[in-house]
């Protein structure tokens, strides 16, 4: 045991290193990003996240957003945790029958104009839980998507562009209220 102890005074701590993201890229983005999101809305964008079933894959790279390195909230885009304070619902995983009047009272206690993301490679079609007895499908079996975000799980980075394509209008469906 004191080996141990000794051993990890003198060697450094094992980290990963930051992911290779120039800050130029980042800065770019930053600007699109808050010159959009004020044109579209006035104000901040506030995201809802809702796991839906997931395998927690898809939340690990959400949740990075918030860490010092990518800080979303310097782009006007901030977590709430009640829908009905969102302009997005940012929705992860297959939908479980356990999660899906869950998902159907979220969307509908978000106030409009409102959209939908579907986060990953599972909510778009119930990636390789489809099939399962306890999973319904994707996030559009349930409520209605906007947005889908590919990956397995995808980089905060492709989040980050998916949310400006949102905002954007690029999909077609943006900006579009539903009720």
């Amino acid at each position: 045991m004191r080996k141990l102890l000794f051993e990890s005074l003198i060697r450094p701590p094992l980290t990963e290193r930051p992911p290779q993201v120039s800050n130029a890229a980042v800065d770019e983005l930053a600007r699109a990003l808050d010159g959009v999101a004020h044109r579209r809305l006035g104000r901040s964008l506030s995201i809802r996240a809702v796991d839906a079933g997931s395998c927690n894959g898809c939340e690990l790279e959400m949740h990075a957003l918030n860490n010092a390195f990518y800080d979303i909230e310097r782009f006007g885009f901030r977590f709430v945790a009640s829908p009905r304070h969102a302009d997005v619902l940012l929705v992860t995983g297959p939908v479980t029958k356990n999660m899906r009047e869950a998902l159907k009272r979220t969307w509908d206690a978000t106030p409009n104009p409102k959209w939908v993301v579907a986060l990953g490679d599972c909510a778009k079609d119930g990636g390789c839980f489809a099939g399962s007895y306890a999973v319904v499908g994707g996030v559009s079996d349930v409520v209605p998507v906007d947005l889908h975000i590919a990956g397995c799980p995808p980089a905060p980075i492709e989040i980050l562009k998916g949310l400006i394509a949102l905002l954007d209008g690029a999909n077609g469906k943006a900006g579009a209220s539903r009720g």
